[in-house]
């Protein structure tokens, strides 16, 4: 594996970090060889990426996706599904049922280094792509229903950006879902003081304190559900339970939109 620590964008480290860190623990909650072999490549100390919190959060989110869209898949089983922004992220090998169609798609230089790590596979293919600017789209096999993921990846957009994205999805697919992480006003106003994203150069884009303010900017949507990942972090330590209680509404959520 041809990676250098340069090659990785800060924020995408801390998923990195954190995924693999859980894979080797005993009793992991979830696991992701992937993340720990290119941890172990990169060779350096990633543990200011990894503190009590942050991990507990990307945990409590990569279960939450993973088991809401097997759910949607349920109904919608050959579904044409898009992991949009998805860095190193590999969603395609925790929902696969043997008949969904999976697109990685992400900026080309992030694309680039991707390839370094992972290869196209039956049903699952990697291409380059921005989520304000539909274009790529064009490219993809026609399917009545469209899954779409952005973890991690609006929470970086302002209003507009925001805007821009929700329409294009709407405009480029006639049906779909989209699984968004969205984040609050608070996080908005003091990310500067986000345990793991501190330690990089990244700012939080627009925060909302619900996922109806989402349907303002693109009125063909209409949510479907929002949860907080405190409703997972809970199940798992005391600290977990006393942020769930005193940062009731400061917690990242998963927001499930229709259109």
């Amino acid at each position: 594996m041809d990676l250098k620590f340069g090659d990785i964008q800060e924020t995408a480290l801390i998923p990195l970090a954190i995924k693999a860190s859980e894979t080797m623990r005993p009793n992991a909650r979830i696991r992701d060889e992937k993340a720990k072999e290119i941890i172990d490549t990169l060779g350096v100390d990633v543990s200011k990426y990894d503190p009590f919190m942050s991990h507990e959060g990307v945990v409590a989110r990569t279960i939450m996706y993973r088991d809401t869209l097997k759910r949607i898949l349920k109904k919608y089983p050959d579904a044409l599904c898009i992991n949009l922004g998805c860095g190193f992220d590999d969603k395609f090998s925790q929902v696969d049922n043997g008949l969904l169609t999976w697109y990685d798609v992400d900026l080309p230089d992030q694309i680039a280094v991707r390839r370094k790590v992972y290869e196209d596979r039956e049903r699952c293919t990697m291409l380059d792509g921005s989520a304000l600017d539909g274009e790529w789209t064009k490219d993809l096999p026609k399917n009545p229903m469209t899954i779409v993921v952005m973890e991690g990846v609006l929470e970086y957009f302002s209003r507009d950006q925001v805007k821009i994205c929700l329409n294009m999805l709407c405009d480029s697919f006639e049906h779909g879902y989209l699984l968004a992480e969205l984040h609050t006003p608070f996080l908005e106003k003091h990310g500067s003081h986000h345990d793991a994203v501190k330690h990089t150069n990244a700012t939080f884009g627009w925060g909302t304190k619900s996922g109806r303010e989402y349907l303002e900017l693109e009125s063909r949507m209409s949510l479907v559900s929002e949860r907080s990942y405190n409703e997972e972090m809970k199940k798992y330590s005391i600290r977990g339970k006393l942020f769930a209680i005193i940062g009731k509404n400061m917690n990242n959520r998963l927001a499930v939109f229709k259109w």
